[in-house]
């Protein structure tokens, strides 16, 4: 048990001694209201929690830490303070959202705060309690929810979901990848609004948390046109832009861009420089990281994300004041942001990539060898025909081993003339869309002395996408099509939970939240 000397130094009891001093009236720790607050100023429909580092996920970062789990890296009970630590989070958002909606303000303080600037904290809880507040966008944070632009057949969405977030809208100008987004999540609240984004209302958007653009990659992509933000597809990034811009005080607080990698370099930088000083002008700071889906499924597939955060400046535990070549930053990005100083960056420190033990015959379907789905032998033969000396070399001495081996084949054209290249590293290539057959990839099954090929099926596209349980009632072409142009589920799970979940929960602190009554209305 504390002593009674202890206690009163406790920074809880130290700040409601000085709130007490200044004459501001209040009751500790009331019980009737969600989350409990430490101190509740009824009159102000004003609560103020103190949030002790370790019990609210916070400790982590104040040891310069790159996640919460390598907080506990060597703890033999990692997983039951995970739990616990995460769930406590959640709590924390979900009471602050309620109060928030029902007309209080909110005050939340890490306990560490108070250790080091108590001046500080009882200036902001004076500050609120003598003048109240005015809206702030920010406040709409607790709710992780999100917009979710180029939705294309909703797998940002079940990565998002798998870490807490809700979807309340969701926008693809693609009938066929509506049809599928809507077999899957079912229902009229989740159905996805048609059209073209540069016609859409920021009206009919709805007050969120996040917004999240998987805007075309046609122009940016090494193997398109390369035409840029300016190109008939890529454009509509602009868009977006002009829907974020028109939301005025609506304006999420973030928001997540996925594209290729091809989007650094387009028109030597300048695109990406472009689209990056839209969202400064927009108040989000920036930051930039490469995830490859290959560590985490069979799949080579680099995505390049962007994140923007609504903020004047950034910085303090979590966020880095150096920038240098790391795991999700290879040389070439961190040279980028290293040489475009004129944009307003905002660099989070990232933990490292888990490493995937995961082979392409792990997800594949357990077809018999008289399935339809294989070629005919002559079919299958002509496949290996196509093939260069060195390819062709490697598949003999797969047909040749004594066990069934599997790799993948792309056929690309070279010197005009149409090649199989064949892949045995254990990872598929890249999903692509498969525009007039160009982008099907196809499964190569050899040994025993026999070899077999077929198209990957629809499943196996889900599977390498991290979104194994699917529901897939749409064609063979239009299922690849969907797959091909979405994004990784594991992936967005794995940025949810390292960088988009961190930020919520810090952007809850140390600043008054508020709601106004037509914002709460519509966030309800």
């Amino acid at each position: 048990m504390r002593s009674v000397r202890s206690r009163n130094t406790l920074p809880e009891v130290v700040f409601r001694k000085a709130l007490s001093s200044r004459g501001i009236r209040y009751r500790p720790y009331s019980t009737q209201l969600p989350g409990k607050p430490d101190i509740v100023l009824r009159s102000k429909k004003l609560a103020v929690f103190i949030d002790g580092d370790f019990w609210h996920g916070g400790q982590w970062s104040r040891r310069s830490l790159s996640s919460l789990e390598e907080q506990f890296t060597h703890t033999r009970s990692k997983r039951y303070w995970l739990n616990k630590i995460s769930r406590n989070v959640d709590r924390d958002l979900k009471a602050t959202a309620t109060l928030l909606k029902n007309g209080w303000t909110v005050l939340r303080f890490w306990e560490s705060d108070l250790k080091k600037n108590l001046a500080n904290c009882l200036e902001v809880t004076a500050s609120v309690a003598r003048d109240g507040v005015a809206q702030e966008s920010i406040a709409v944070a607790p709710d992780r929810t999100v917009a979710e632009f180029f939705a294309g057949i909703g797998l940002m969405r079940l990565g998002l979901e798998g870490e807490g977030w809700g979807t309340l809208f969701a926008n693809d100008i693609d009938p066929q990848k509506r049809e599928m987004y809507e077999a899957h999540f079912g229902g009229t609240k989740s159905c996805c609004t048609p059209g073209d984004i540069h016609t859409l209302s920021a009206d009919n958007v709805p007050t969120v948390t996040l917004a999240t653009a998987s805007f075309p990659c046609n122009d940016l992509s090494l193997a398109g046109s390369r035409a840029g933000l300016c190109g008939k597809q890529s454009s509509a990034f602009w868009g977006f832009i002009h829907i974020l811009r028109r939301m005025g005080d609506r304006r999420p607080p973030l928001v997540l861009l996925e594209n290729v990698p091809g989007f650094l370099t387009s028109h030597g930088g300048e695109d990406f420089e472009a689209a990056l000083l839209a969202l400064n002008q927009l108040n989000y700071r920036v930051d930039a990281f490469i995830v490859d889906a290959a560590r985490f499924v069979p799949q080579s597939r680099q995505r390049l994300f962007v994140v923007g955060i609504q903020s004047e400046e950034i910085h303090g535990a979590g966020w880095l004041s150096e920038m240098a070549p790391s795991d999700v930053r290879p040389t070439a990005l961190a040279d980028y942001m290293q040489g475009h100083k004129d944009i307003a960056w905002s660099i989070r420190n990232l933990p490292a990539l888990p490493k995937s033990v995961t082979r392409i015959e792990q997800i594949l379907e357990d077809l018999p060898d008289s399935a339809p789905e294989w070629w005919s032998g002559e079919r299958a033969t002509y496949l290996l025909s196509q093939m260069s000396r060195r390819h062709r070399e490697i598949a003999e001495r797969m047909i040749e081993n004594s066990q069934w081996s599997y790799g993948t084949v792309f056929r690309r054209v070279r010197n005009g003339k149409s090649m199989a290249e064949l892949r045995t590293d254990g990872l598929a290539g890249c999903l692509r869309t498969p525009r007039g057959g160009s982008g099907r990839q196809i499964l190569f099954k050899a040994g025993k002395g026999k070899y077999f090929a077929r198209l990957l099926t629809p499943r196996e596209c889900s599977r390498l996408m991290g979104a194994d349980d699917f529901t897939i009632v749409a064609p063979l072409n239009q299922a690849l099509f969907g797959f091909g142009d979405a994004v990784c589920v594991p992936v967005i799970q794995w940025i949810a939970k390292h960088y988009l979940n961190p930020v919520v929960s810090e952007l809850i602190r140390g600043r008054p939240l508020y709601l106004e009554k037509e914002l709460a209305s519509v966030c309800r």
